[in-house]
């Protein structure tokens, strides 16, 4: 019989929180938890003070065509905010989607690791490959803490390199109509570069934004400079290739026809001279055919002038237009490291597996007890 006095009480089930046994354990683990923060946060620390600098230079081009406008912007750009992609280049063209595909491409990554950088620990300047292939070494801590994993699947390299014995490191230099190849060294500073050197296109406002990061603020903005310079002799090259190509011909077939009407009009004005006074047939016949001879190669090399001057012209209207709206300037503020966030990250990560640490012996315990229970029984 229940009286007034006595309530039934409510059923637990028996995958319910206990939020007090939680914080029980929690609080009887504080001393893992607090040992794992102050371990990473030293490291953090540690790490946060050893990262190296990072400055950024940044600029920022629109490329316009013959006409004055932009490749990026105009009809295309408000079909980019409708989700529809519209090609208003020509076939000769050059799409500025392509342009960070030139960025990334080798042979404008080797031209671009010879930039010359003033460093300031440096008395001369010294090229980005030179720099980071036998002067800029790695962070000691970063190597061996998060770089570790690599470090440990590159040993059988490096044991079958000291077995072997290791060759000198050559530089491979391209030349014309020759396979691109690249030496190890090479590729490794072109990765390092990939990573430093970035394009990004904005359809929707027609700009291009080229970035560069260097430890060092002046490199940072030297490297950028190259790599707008060299960006834009790049595009050039490529869309006035087909009108230069044309101009060379012409150019060529002008050269040999002027040789040819200067022969025959000196060859015509030497015969009026030895024949000026005299009337016979078979002279006025010669003279008549060299005469004709002079028209026609006059009438051929007058049209490839006009052609020659007219390929010139169209080499300057396909000759594309860079205008810069944000040029390179040298950073005054570093972009990275942040450290704040860095040690914010370490002392969380540190937190995080104290924490896991506590609850996971609880969670093992009672398994083991079970296990070892288990096998006394059999």
């Amino acid at each position: 019989m229940i009286t007034e006095n006595t309530k039934p009480s409510a059923p637990t089930a028996d995958n319910e929180i206990d939020l007090i046994a939680l914080a029980k354990t929690f609080w009887s683990g504080r001393r893992t938890v607090l040992i794992s923060i102050l371990i990473f946060g030293i490291l953090g620390f540690l790490i946060a003070i050893s990262s190296s600098k990072e400055f950024v230079a940044t600029t920022i081009m629109v490329p316009s065509g013959s006409d004055g406008t932009s490749k990026l912007g105009g009809l295309g750009g408000l079909a980019a905010m409708a989700g529809i992609n519209i090609n208003t280049t020509s076939g000769s063209d050059l799409s500025p989607t392509v342009y960070p595909q030139i960025v990334s491409s080798l042979p404008y990554q080797l031209e671009l690791m010879n930039t010359p950088l003033n460093i300031s620990e440096l008395s001369e300047p010294v090229t980005f490959f030179d720099y980071y292939s036998k002067i800029q070494k790695p962070n000691i801590l970063l190597k061996y803490t998060i770089g570790l994993p690599g470090i440990i699947l590159g040993l059988p390299g490096a044991i079958l390199k000291a077995i072997k014995g290791e060759e000198p490191e050559k530089i491979i230099t391209n030349g014309k109509n020759k396979p691109l190849e690249m030496s190890d060294k090479q590729r490794g500073v072109r990765l390092i570069l990939s990573g430093l050197v970035s394009l990004e296109t904005n359809p929707k406002e027609g700009t291009l934004i080229l970035s560069a990061k260097m430890p060092e603020a002046r490199a940072a903005a030297q490297l950028g400079q190259r790599a707008q310079e060299l960006l834009q002799q790049y595009i050039t090259e490529f869309k006035i290739k087909k009108a230069k190509t044309n101009l060379d011909f012409i150019q060529q077939r002008y050269d040999e026809t002027a040789q040819k009407f200067e022969a025959a009009q000196q060859k015509l004005a030497m015969f009026s001279d030895r024949n000026k006074n005299v009337s016979l047939a078979t002279a006025k016949t010669e003279e008549d055919r060299l005469t004709r001879q002079y028209n026609l190669i006059y009438g051929i090399y007058s049209e490839l002038a006009k052609q020659v001057e007219q390929a010139k012209i169209q080499v300057k209207q396909d000759t594309p237009v860079f205008t810069i709206i944000e040029p390179i300037s040298v950073p005054t503020i570093r972009s990275k490291p942040n450290r704040t966030m860095i040690l914010f990250f370490w002392l969380f990560l540190g937190g995080l597996l104290g924490t896991g640490i506590v609850f996971g012996k609880e969670f093992i315990g009672p398994i083991k007890k079970k296990w070892n229970e288990a096998g006394t029984k059999g």
